[in-house]
């Protein structure tokens, strides 16, 4: 039986979010929040019945904020909003993405300060239930009055329009909710404002882009650990007193990390047993390690803050105040997207360095030229290193910051943008193509040791993790594809959380 996950704006998680979107668990709004809701609607009634004028609620919207709108004409400027705004382009957001937008923009619906009525809320909880997963094209945000295009997408569905996924056929919005047995709502006053200005795109990508970065960085510590045993590495560098002097926790995390994962190896040396010093691929793994652990933690701080935020406008107070502001602007999570980017690109980098030293022969430390069964007539993983050292390349193109460019909207009123939803986009797909460089440098390793017939040598953790990783690839006997492996074995790094559970 899936569990119940109860939304109450304040609490929900990274890792309730991932569970959501997987299948294993329900929504369902708290009693508080219920309660909330119900409030926030009753105050933006009451200030309409005074006659009040409130931004988006009865006058348009941005540069056209000044134009009064008519009582009788306040639904169909929602509805209009909707779709007007849904001008997205490009290729549909995955399913999981979707998922996501939807069970934040709920959350965030159940904080109580957007006006919205608790029946539209609960239509979008039940489509999250019942998988009506509704087709939000990838392009078209700017990252600031939200994420108009892709939440207006996500929207029209609750009104029966559009087009959504319901057991694995698209179709339109409203063949779908009859299909799961729903009805459209007809939105009133603010709720179409409510439903699309927010953060939820660039946010529900950061979110499950967070939660793969970090199955992607014990990855990396764990290719590192088996590369060190692959080349013979210096623990000495990992002393625990060395690191203290510099007392970057993260620095310190990843030493003790790699110690703990290399404990009982009879393949690592000390200083001065084959060599005085390490390349710094392998001597400064914990300063570079850590580094981009750092990073991590900021973007997963900044996710998990923006997860249980109110991010739309104008924001209905518990005071009774309806107040505009400036909480749809992305820039929190846009830069913390940024530093993402740099950070786990880092992370590949630094493992297709790895990588050139197990299969250059001037490097090696005395394994076969390209760890190939027979040099010569065999290239062995050659063309490996080319795959790495193409995807850490694309990676420095998709790295460049997106948040440092903006460009003016709505007639000049909206003359700051965050570009949010491309900095998460890419990071996406910088961890992904990581993935792959992280999966070829296992490879590598699995392959140096299969050659040097080291695998007794191992630690019993590392020993543990490589049988593992020969699941996807065992040792190569001859030249063969192995693109399939590398793909198969990436998709693995990205979605287990063996490390996590097991090993950390």
């Amino acid at each position: 039986m899936k569990s119940i996950i109860e939304l109450d704006g304040k609490t929900l998680t990274r890792q309730q979010i991932g569970g959501i979107v997987n299948g294993i668990a329900t929504v369902a709004l708290s009693a508080d929040s219920v309660e909330r809701i119900r409030l926030s609607r009753e105050r933006i009634e009451n200030r309409l019945d005074e006659g009040q004028t409130i931004y988006g609620v009865n006058t348009g919207f941005g540069k056209l904020s000044n134009i009064k709108i008519e009582e009788e004409d306040i639904e169909l400027l929602q509805l209009n909003l909707l779709r007007s705004d849904a001008t997205g382009v490009g290729v549909p957001f995955p399913t999981d993405v979707v998922r996501a937008m939807m069970v934040l923009r709920a959350n965030a619906l159940a904080r109580g300060f957007s006006g919205i009525r608790l029946e539209t809320v609960q239509l979008l909880l039940d489509l999250i239930n019942k998988e009506v997963h509704p087709i939000v094209p990838s392009q078209g945000s700017v990252g600031a009055s939200g994420d108009l295009a892709p939440l207006s997408h996500l929207a029209l569905v609750l009104v029966g329009e559009g087009k959504a996924e319901f057991n694995g056929e698209v179709m339109s919005g409203n063949e779908a909710l009859e299909q799961a047995g729903l009805t459209p709502v007809r939105l009133q006053a603010k709720e179409g404002l409510a439903l699309v200005n927010g953060t939820q795109a660039m946010t529900g990508i950061g979110v499950l882009t967070v939660n793969e970065a970090e199955r992607m960085g014990l990855a990396a510590d764990m290719a590192a650990s088996l590369t060190l045993e692959a080349l013979r590495g210096i623990t000495s560098a990992f002393d625990p007193a060395l690191l203290a002097v510099r007392p970057h926790p993260e620095l310190e995390l990843v030493g003790g990390r790699i110690r703990k994962w290399l404990e009982g190896s009879k393949r690592v040396t000390k200083q001065g047993e084959i060599r005085m010093q390490d390349a710094y691929s392998l001597r400064c793994i914990p300063q570079v390690h850590g580094a981009s652990w750092q990073s991590f933690f900021y973007a997963e701080d900044r996710v998990q803050i923006e997860t249980n935020a109110t991010t739309d406008n104008p924001i209905v107070l518990e005071n009774g105040e309806v107040l505009s502001g400036g909480h749809f602007h992305g820039q929190p999570i846009a830069l913390a997207m940024d530093f993402l980017k740099v950070g786990v690109s880092e992370w590949a980098n630094i493992s297709e360095r790895r990588t050139e030293r197990m299969v250059n022969p001037q490097l090696n430390e005395g394994l076969p030229p390209f760890l190939a069964t027979n040099p010569g007539i065999e290239c062995g993983l050659m063309i490996a290193q080319y795959t790495a050292a193409s995807i850490v390349s694309e990676n420095k193109v998709l790295a460049h910051p997106s948040s440092v460019d903006s460009i003016p909207t709505s007639g000049n009123q909206e003359d700051h943008v965050s570009m949010g939803t491309t900095s998460a986009r890419q990071v996406r797909q910088i961890v992904h193509n990581a993935a792959r460089v992280i999966a070829i440098e296992m490879i590598c390793a699995s392959q140096a040791i299969h050659l040097d017939k080291a695998e007794e040598q191992l630690s019993p953790t590392t020993r543990r993790f490589l049988e593992k990783v020969r699941e996807f690839c065992p040792p190569l006997l001859a030249d063969q594809p192995i693109g399939d492996e590398i793909e198969a074995l990436s998709e693995y790094l990205l979605t287990s959380d063996v490390l996590l559970n097991e090993y950390v």
